[in-house]
């Protein structure tokens, strides 16, 4: 059941950018850590930080490489990518896509994720972002 809404975490939060679905997958004292270091609480917060990236990542997408679930927990190793055609991470529009590696540990309260960390390589990430 977690790997379910792991998958539409992703699928229907990040890649579709529906954030209607939101309270249907995130429980309501959600926290996140996400791989560009910044940390938000609550619905509000995540779903400024998923503006964030979709304003500067066109045609952004998480692919999902694994996922291993283990009780409340579900880990996810990742490839994040973009056409990069707003200012990100301080670097301006390379009109190229990116794209970078992660994983992320989920932790859920009963059938809700409540807990994100994800961490990303950003070094590989800024080495695009210069080119």
């Amino acid at each position: 059941m977690h790997k379910i809404q792991v998958r539409k975490f992703y699928e229907v939060l990040w890649d579709a950018n529906n954030k209607d679905e939101i309270a249907s997958v995130l429980h309501e004292n959600f926290t996140f850590r996400g791989s560009l270091g910044q940390e938000k609480k609550g619905h509000d917060g995540f779903s400024s930080y998923v503006d964030m990236v979709h304003n500067a990542l066109k045609d952004y997408k998480c692919i999902i490489e694994d996922l291993i679930e283990e009780e409340n927990k579900v880990f996810a190793k990742m490839t994040f990518t973009g056409i990069h055609k707003k200012e990100f991470m301080g670097y301006s529009a390379t009109s190229k896509r990116v794209s970078w590696s992660g994983c992320a540990l989920f932790t859920f309260t009963d059938e809700k994720i409540s807990d994100v960390w994800v961490l990303g390589d950003l070094k590989n990430l800024e080495i695009q972002l210069q080119a």
